[in-house]
Formats: C-alpha cells, sequence, structure tokens
C-alpha cells in the first residue's frame, strides 16, 4: 500500500513543530526540499493501520507565495492527502486567511485549534462547534505543548474533507473572516500579565538592547563554562581511562611509521598519544567531534531551544534588524552568528533559513572568517590575556572592525537584494521540557548524519596531506610571506597550517615560538580570520557549492593577511594596544553607520501578536 502524506500547515508560531514532534516522536528525518535550501522535517504516524508520512512545512501566512519557503508550502499542499491547519486560538483572525485559502482548494483538511488554554486566559472565548459549523471541516481544539487533543485530532483524520468554498478577492476574504470571527468569538476584558510588560520591554531600544546583551552574555557563559565541564568530564571518565588504552593497543597492532598508524592514530609524542595533537582520524578526530564540539553544541542547542520557544529569538531579531540592514542582511541572521561563537558548523548550517543566496554567502563568510568558535575563544582570551587585556581587546576589536568592513563591501559589490523580512513576534511563554528534548534530539540527529561524515572526510584529507608531505612543501612556499608581511617566523607556517583541522589547538601551537605579545596577537588574529577548520570547511562546500566556497576562500585569504600585516605594522610600533583597540571599534561604527545601507532598499515588517491590521496590509 502507497504511504499516505500528511502535511502541516500554518502560520509561523502557531506550534506546528509541537504538534509535529508529539505525532511522530524521534522518528524524523530534516532535508532539504527538493532543488531548494529550504528545510523540511519528516516524520511516520500509523492511523487505523495505515502508515503516513507526515510533514512540517515552512510556516506561511498566504499560500499566495511571497518568498521560497512559502513557495514550498503551497507546492506541499497539492501532494497531501491530508491537510492540518494548525491555527492560534489567541489570533484567530489572522489566522484564518490561510484556513480560508486551504478551504477553497480540493484538498481533504482538518483544522487544529491549537493554544486554546493561552486564548482562555487573555480572555478570547471561541464557540469550537460553531466554528466547525461555518468551516464545514472538523476543528479540533488542542494544547499541543502538553498533548491535549492530540488524540482526537488523529481519530478525526480520517474525517477530513475538502472545504468546497468558492475562491474569494483578498478583500472578500478578510469581510468573510471577520463575519465568522464576529460569530464565533468574545473576548472579554483582562488587566496584562508581567510577561506582556516583559515582551514590549524587550523591543523597545532603551531597555532591549541591556536586555539583549544579557541574554547573550549568560548564554555564551553557559556554554563555555558548563562545556569546559563537560569536555573535562568526558577526558578523565571515558577518554584517559577507556578509550586511550584502546588507540595504544591499536597502536601497537598497526606499527608507528606505518602508513595505517599515521592515517588512524598519527603521531606519537615522545611515545605517546596526545589526544588534540596527534591528528589521527580516530584519536584526534574522534575527540575533536565527541570530546569538544558535541558537549558545546549540545549546550548551545538547549539554549537557542530555549529562547526559541520562550519567544525570545525573535525580539532579538527585530533588534537587531536596523544593524543588519547595513549589512545586507535582516535580523534573523544574527541567528546563526550566535550559533557560531558556540561552534561555526551549525552556524553554517543554519544559514540556510536565510532566503536569498546572496544572503546565504554573506552571513556564511562572515561567520567562517570573523565569528570564532567557543573552543578557539577560550584558548584566545586564556594565552593572550597574558599580556594584558589590552591585547587581547586588539583582536576582538579586529574581528569587529573586519565584520563591519567586509560586510559593507559584500552588501555593495554582491548582485541581488536581500529578501524582505516579515516576522512573527509571539508572546513570551514557559517552554515545555519534553518539547525542548524532542528538538534537541531531532537537530542532534541531523548534525550527526549530514554533518559528522563531512567533518570526519576533512579531517582524513588534512591526514593525508601530512603524511604525503604536502603540509611540508606548502610551509616552505609560504614561509616568504608569513615573514615578511605578519613578521613571524618561518616556524609559524606549520602551526597556521595546523590551524586548517583546529583552530584552538593552533592558537595553543604558538606559544613555543617565543613571540613578543604583538607577534602573538598578530598570529591569533590570523587564525582567527583566515580558513576555517576541516569541519567547517566542508560544510561550507555543502552549503554553497564549489564557486560560492572559492570566491570565499579568495575574500578569507585576502582578510587575514591584510588584518595580520596591518596588525604587525601598528601594533606596539605606531599605535599602544589600547588606542588602537579603541580606533578600530570607533572606524567599524562610523563605517556602519555612515557608509552602511539602509532599509530604504526595501521595506521589512515585523508582525505583532496585536497589529492584525498591519499585517493585512503586508499580505
Amino acid at each position: 500500500m502507497k504511504m499516505g502524506r500528511i502535511v502541516l500547515v500554518g502560520n509561523p508560531n502557531v506550534g506546528k513543530s509541537v504538534v509535529f514532534s508529539q505525532l511522530t516522536g524521534a522518528r524524523v528525518v530534516v532535508s532539504n526540499y527538493p532543488g531548494t535550501t529550504v528545510e523540511l522535517t519528516r516524520g511516520q504516524m500509523n492511523v487505523r493501520d495505515r502508515e503516513y508520512e507526515l510533514l512540517d512545512s515552512p510556516g506561511t501566512y498566504s499560500l499566495d507565495p511571497t518568498n521560497r519557503a512559502e513557495e514550498v508550502t503551497a507546492n506541499l499542499v497539492g501532494t497531501a492527502n491530508v491537510v492540518v491547519n494548525v491555527v492560534d486560538a489567541t489570533n484567530l483572525e489572522r489566522n484564518l486567511y490561510l484556513t480560508r485559502q486551504l478551504l477553497e482548494k480540493p484538498v481533504p483538511l482538518v483544522v487544529v485549534l491549537n493554544m486554546v488554554d493561552e486564548a482562555l486566559s487573555k480572555g478570547v472565548h471561541i464557540d469550537v462547534r460553531s466554528l466547525q459549523e461555518l468551516l464545514g471541516v472538523p476543528v479540533i481544539p488542542t494544547v499541543a505543548i502538553s498533548g491535549e487533543g492530540l488524540s482526537q485530532l488523529v481519530a478525526n483524520l480520517s474525517r477530513a474533507q475538502p472545504g468546497q468554498a468558492d475562491p474569494l478577492s483578498p478583500d472578500e476574504r478578510w469581510a468573510w473572516i471577520g463575519a465568522v470571527t464576529r460569530k464565533v468569538q468574545k473576548i472579554t476584558r483582562r488587566h496584562p500579565t508581567w510577561l506582556e510588560a516583559l515582551a514590549l520591554a524587550s523591543i523597545k531600544p532603551l531597555t532591549g538592547i541591556p536586555l539583549a546583551a544579557a541574554i547573550l552574555f549568560f548564554l555564551v557563559k553557559f556554554v563555555s563554562g558548563v562545556g569546559e565541564m563537560i569536555e573535562d568530564l568526558l577526558l578523565n571518565v571515558f577518554f584517559e581511562p577507556v578509550y586511550l588504552p584502546a588507540m595504544y593497543y591499536l597502536s601497537d597492532l598497526l606499527g608507528e611509521g606505518s602508513f595505517l598508524h599515521g592515517l588512524l592514530i598519527g603521531d606519537l609524542h615522545q611515545g605517546q598519544i596526545l589526544l588534540e595533537e596527534s591528528m589521527g582520524l580516530l584519536t584526534t578526530g574522534v575527540f575533536i567531534v565527541f570530546g569538544i564540539v558535541l558537549p558545546f553544541l549540545v549546550l548551545f542547542y538547549l539554549g537557542l531551544g530555549f529562547l526559541e520557544d520562550c519567544g525570545y529569538l525573535p525580539r532579538l531579531a527585530v533588534m537587531t534588524d536596523r544593524l543588519m540592514h547595513r549589512l545586507g542582511l535582516h535580523g534573523f541572521a544574527i541567528i546563526p552568528m550566535i550559533l557560531g561563537l558556540g561552534c561555526n558548523v551549525p552556524a553554517i548550517m543554519s544559514a540556510r533559513s536565510l532566503e536569498s543566496r546572496r544572503e546565504r554567502f554573506l552571513a556564511c563568510t562572515l561567520i567562517a572568517i570573523t565569528i570564532p568558535c567557543a573552543a578557539q575563544m577560550s584558548m584566545v582570551v586564556g594565552l593572550v590575556a597574558r599580556y594584558g587585556t589590552a591585547y587581547l581587546a586588539v583582536i576582538f576589536a579586529t574581528l569587529f572592525f573586519i565584520w563591519a568592513v567586509l560586510g559593507l563591501l559584500l552588501d555593495k559589490v554582491l548582485p541581488g537584494y536581500t529578501p524582505s523580512m516579515i516576522m512573527e513576534i509571539p508572546p513570551y511563554r514557559w517552554p515545555h521540557l519534553k518539547s525542548q528534548l524532542q528538538k534537541l534530539q531531532m537537530r542532534l540527529s541531523h548534525f550527526l548524519l549530514e554533518a559528522l561524515p563531512f567533518i570526519f572526510l576533512g579531517i582524513l584529507i588534512i591526514n593525508l596531506f601530512y603524511i604525503s608531505g604536502v603540509i611540508k612543501f606548502l610551509a616552505g612556499a609560504l614561509s616568504p610571506v608569513v615573514k615578511g608581511l605578519l613578521g613571524l617566523p618561518g616556524e609559524a607556517v606549520s602551526t597556521l597550517l595546523v590551524g586548517v583541522l583546529r583552530k584552538d589547538v593552533a592558537v595553543a601551537m604558538l606559544v613555543p615560538l617565543g613571540l613578543t605579545a604583538s607577534q602573538f596577537v598578530t598570529g591569533a588574529t590570523v587564525l582567527a580570520t583566515y580558513f576555517p577548520c576541516a569541519a567547517t570547511f566542508i560544510i561550507l562546500y555543502k552549503e554553497l557549492g564549489a564557486r560560492d566556497l572559492l570566491a570565499s576562500v579568495f575574500l578569507m585569504i585576502i582578510t587575514s593577511l591584510s588584518a595580520g600585516t596591518m596588525i604587525n605594522l601598528l601594533l606596539d610600533t605606531v599605535l599602544p594596544p589600547a588606542l588602537l583597540a579603541l580606533l578600530l571599534v570607533g572606524l567599524g561604527i562610523m563605517i556602519i553607520v555612515f557608509f552602511g545601507g539602509t532599509s530604504d532598499r526595501r521595506e521589512d515588517l515585523a508582525i505583532s501578536k496585536s497589529n492584525i491590521s498591519t499585517w493585512k496590509r503586508g499580505i
């Protein structure tokens, strides 16, 4: 029997993903819609002994698409055996526009009236029976986050039927929606809650900017602090007492100096395997992924999931939208950049949510060049701070300056435009633990299935370069550039090349070279801005393609050499570190303010739950 297809359709932030998670559990796969970078979540469920494929489509306000994601949703509706339209009970009027369009399609439909508990708490009372009679299709009230009503949804899927409504013009649809809501909805007076007051404060610049800074600070501290604890725990409990003895046994079997030994185990340092430095596929490779990247990734996904489900991330996007406009991006591009502070791999992968190829290239390039991961940042802070906080400030000021200059240049040079941002601003709500864990499981499964093979492939390629002597040849060829432009000793070439595999390890390898403070800052800055680690590099290739990757690599080389040369020429010999840091930050701000693009290039609209009339104009 051919598997049926159920497609979840609804506005953004109505609880589609929660409904999906509750119905499918862990049996999910995240993939791209054919021919696009738009992600779809697929799962399976049984209804009366029949197997169905369940698809969580991208959120949309209308079946008249204005971007690629909405076009994907419109196409999926035509392929569905059943469409489940998830509707936000707290905003019935706005949600019914999409419902009306679905009623005009020849596809079996069930309406899920979600968040009925939240609607009641806000004084919104909906007569479900009357609404069902007016729509002509089953209407199921649910509280998806707790699972209430979902069993009734499954039981009523067999009752799904086409709406059989005549097509209307947009104005006629709004007139119909007004008539329906007047008949089925009653709103009573109530006082604003403290969460609603906080929601308003979150998007006002005077209160929103300090709040955003505090939240991001605590997120980074949580990820870096707890991540280091987990890393130490894994090292002491598993890698050193359990995994290393197995690797020593394998090393004896393969024999030091053999090809397989170099590939799988790597180099022995005074007869010992060093998990961070041996560079073997099974030693450094496994430790990088499972001992370092994965703990930070889990914590960042937990933090990100909490901020998503509580309703803060859309507010952060609104707060940064004006700034991001000036670099050719809309506010939601801040999310991949925040992810990059934990690990660049999921950051690059999350840039898929950006609509245009232009935006994805711009965001991925800025992340790879100017956003240091948590492991690298921890190493830089720990080592450079020995010379004084002013020298540390030079590195981060340089990264900010590059972010501003490179973003501005790419915005001016890249053809095309950035699509408008129409973003839902949901109310604050407390995330549900079960849905948080399900979301974490889906994201980790996505990472392990899609990114992990490419990470090991990258490590394998670098190891083959080491064994074949390519790295040694490059070290000799690049030595004049490193000495002449960057002012670093020739031995630093090997360190910079190691940074292709692990940037944080490469920063640590600068220590034995006996560098001055300015030389160390130069080396650390170059490591931060040139080629990303092998894992990120492979993911960049997968996301951008060969042509865009080559363009991005060219920019990385030019940027890192320029930044290193600038610091080599200016730091200490011309300007003290504190003054140089202040100068770079000041120049970066001036560039953004006076030369950055403006929102005049496009119209952007953030949709508030209480601003239905503005949203209507956006349609």
